[in-house]
């Protein structure tokens, strides 16, 4: 399986990417600069990303606890996610994000 990131410069990059996985988890494991404080705990929106719109519609619905958590995430966009609450399958086989600028 793969992932398309996209990180904070415009270059793409095409990540290996195992069943069970959190997205964070292989950005981070391949790595791409992402900040993923908490380590996966949804408490930071330090692993903020823009998930491409072709895949928006094939992802898990996203919970209070992470919309509550993207309230504290810098420019947040319509298809923004915590790349911590989306879990690798078969199905996202191919996703695209981008990661999100943090101010240092």
């Amino acid at each position: 399986m793969k992932i398309f990131v996209t990180d904070q410069d415009g270059k793409e990059h095409e990540l290996d990417a195992i069943e069970g996985w959190r997205v964070m988890e292989i950005i981070r494991d391949h790595g791409l600069p992402i900040k993923a404080e908490c380590g996966g705990a949804c408490a930071c929106a330090t692993c903020h990303v823009y998930v491409d719109e072709d895949w928006q519609d094939k992802l898990v619905e996203m919970t209070d606890e992470e919309e509550e958590m993207l309230d504290e995430a810098f420019e947040v966009e319509d298809n923004s996610r915590l790349s911590c609450q989306l879990i690798m399958s078969e199905e996202l086989n191919g996703l695209k994000v981008k990661l999100a600028v943090y101010p240092q």
